[in-house]
Formats: structure tokens, C-alpha cells, sequence
């Protein structure tokens, strides 16, 4: 995933985000590519596809006033066609994940399960 040159290397189950002038200009896909750095363009950073694991402990307390502990496994992955909103737009996806996890243990949200 370096950046010699011209040339940037892009890991297979990864996307690059490329930028340039410092603005959005395209999603590089695995494989090598050649950027003009005439035009300042470079890679801003890179977006993994592999699936996560995300290990959620709550503590919650049930109708009949008794508390049990509650351990909730994620799988979560970012999606190809939304690499550059969860780039960009999130900044750090598992504690956003945890709260909707305690949400949805605590009665706030449905959760379902595809």
C-alpha cells in the first residue's frame, strides 16, 4: 500500500481514496495505478472490506428488576459502493456500533437480524 513515484498499490480487499488538490476525486480499486503528482493527487487513505468482529458487553436490567450481562458479537464491514461515506462521514465506527448495540439491549431501538 505504499506510494513510490507515480505508482500506488492497492491491497486486495481494500480501496484506496484518492484525492486531489485535498477534494474527493475517485475510488481506486485493488491493483496498481498511476497518479499524476503534477496535479498533487494523492492517496488520502484506504477503506478494508473484510469483515469485523466487534465483541459488545451490556449490562441491562430485565422487566422483573434483575440484571444480566449480555454479550452481543457484530460482524460489520463497509460496504464498496459507500467506501467514501464511511471514509469520510465516520469517525469512529465501533463506538458508534456499541451505542446502538446498548440501544437496542436496553428496549430504545428494534433491532433486527438479517
Amino acid at each position: 500500500m505504499g506510494q513510490a513515484l507515480c505508482c500506488v498499490q492497492v491491497n486486495e480487499s481494500s480501496l484506496g481514496i484518492k484525492e486531489t488538490f485535498g477534494k474527493f476525486d475517485d475510488i481506486l480499486y485493488p491493483g496498481c495505478h498511476c497518479l499524476p503528482w503534477l496535479f498533487v493527487t494523492r492517496v488520502a487513505g484506504y477503506v478494508s472490506l473484510r469483515v469485523k468482529q466487534l465483541d459488545v458487553r451490556c449490562e441491562t436490567k430485565t422487566k422483573d428488576d434483575v440484571f444480566v450481562t449480555v454479550v452481543a458479537s457484530v460482524h460489520y464491514r463497509a460496504v464498496a459502493q459507500k467506501a467514501v461515506n464511511a471514509f469520510y462521514t465516520l469517525n469512529d465506527s465501533e463506538s458508534q456500533i456499541k451505542a446502538y448495540v446498548f440501544d437496542g439491549v436496553n428496549g430504545k431501538h428494534r433491532i433486527d437480524i438479517n
